[in-house]
């Protein structure tokens, strides 16, 4: 059973990295990071109910908290960007560099 949670979470992270590599929308990009992100947290709690522990609940809360925060600081980023650029597009991040 638990190899059926976790053939869904290797699918959920490969369709997550395809969308940050093949994706040019900032937030398509940041889409698939939290897709890659909760398919993680899938694997943690799988192993956490076949070891009968907390332990994978409690590490796919911090990732949860982890994947908000950075949601918001992204959300933060894309915004500002957008304010000078007015494109969506991640090339716009070059900016950032100098």
């Amino acid at each position: 059973m638990i190899g059926d949670y976790l053939i869904l979470s290797v699918v959920l992270f490969c369709i997550g990295i395809l969308g940050v590599i093949s994706r040019r929308n900032v937030f398509t990009v940041f889409m698939s990071i939290e897709l890659m992100l909760n398919a993680a947290n899938l694997a943690f709690i799988a192993f956490s109910r076949l070891h009968e522990s907390m332990d994978g609940h409690v590490l796919a809360m911090m990732v949860m908290a982890v994947a908000a925060a950075e949601a918001a600081l992204a959300l933060a980023v894309v915004i500002l960007l957008h304010k000078h650029k007015s494109k969506l597009d991640t090339n716009v991040f070059s900016l950032l560099k100098g």
